[in-house]
């Protein structure tokens, strides 16, 4: 099979699918605003790298992806493959939530996303499926105030043949360091959730090795109380049987803080 050695044009198609833009890349996929020209629909259009990432594995976590159906992870609307290229096409959102974060917003909005991102892994979890890669690039928001978590599956694949990024086993900032040994379990996704909470209400991401205070602390202080803050640094423990054991467990710890805002 032919690697992606630059974008497709716009205009471009592929299957029923007709390109229109260029969303984002990574080092193993690349994702394109496309139109089902069948079914008359605008959907966000994954291309994997099938030259690095083995396609018969891709396949079987696609088929393990189709099975997660909850309100909070992002759908598989169609996977095909076309000329050699496996196509994923999901909803498409309005943004996802990287970008909206470079923007004001409150913090009884970021502890409604962080629930929502929360049920869908502590789902996962029950269904012994672990995402490996949770960070804001992978969670899109739709316009109903949805938050969706995406690409499962597509990252596990592409750690267990090595060709992520220098770490080379999930996305910098957010990878437990049991994962970057290639050993990622459930209490990475654990470690992943709890950065992300960090960044949702501290405005900013701890830097690898960590150091305390954590940076914007005073920020976090003054919209969350003690016990979330607590929370999190159990989430966010390096000693790996220290944090949650799971998504599900954390949830409902948090759930049992009661309000956890000031």
């Amino acid at each position: 099979m032919q690697a992606m050695t630059r974008p497709l044009r716009k205009g471009s198609r592929l299957g029923k699918y007709k390109l229109q833009e260029l969303l984002g890349s990574g080092g193993f996929s690349r994702v394109y605003r496309a139109r089902d020209e069948i079914e008359g629909r605008e959907v966000a259009l994954k291309l994997p790298d099938t030259h690095i990432l083995d396609l018969d594995d891709l396949l079987e976590e696609v088929r393990i992806t189709v099975k997660l159906e909850h309100p909070n992870i992002l759908p598989i609307l169609n996977a095909n493959i076309v000329d050699d290229q496996l196509l994923i096409a999901y909803p498409r959102g309005v943004e996802a939530l990287d970008d909206r974060l470079m923007r004001r917003y409150s913090a009884t909005w970021a502890l409604e996303v962080l629930e929502q991102v929360l049920d869908a892994v502590a789902f996962a979890h029950e269904q012994r499926v672990i995402h490996c890669d949770i960070k804001p690039g992978n969670i899109i928001l739709f316009e109903d105030g949805t938050a969706k978590l995406g690409d499962f599956g597509i990252a596990r694949v592409a750690m267990q043949t090595a060709v992520m990024s220098a770490s080379g086993r999930g996305t910098v900032g957010f990878m437990a360091p049991e994962q970057a040994l290639g050993q990622p379990s459930f209490r990475s996704d654990v470690f992943a959730l709890g950065l992300l909470a960090y960044r949702l209400f501290a405005g900013a991401l701890p830097r690898w090795p960590y150091k305390r205070p954590l940076p914007n602390i005073e920020r976090a202080r003054r919209v969350l109380r003690r016990p979330m803050l607590q929370w999190i640094d159990r989430a966010i423990e390096i000693e790996e049987r220290k944090r949650f054991r799971n998504a599900g467990q954390m949830q409902r710890a948090l759930e049992e803080l009661g309000d956890p805002l000031r």
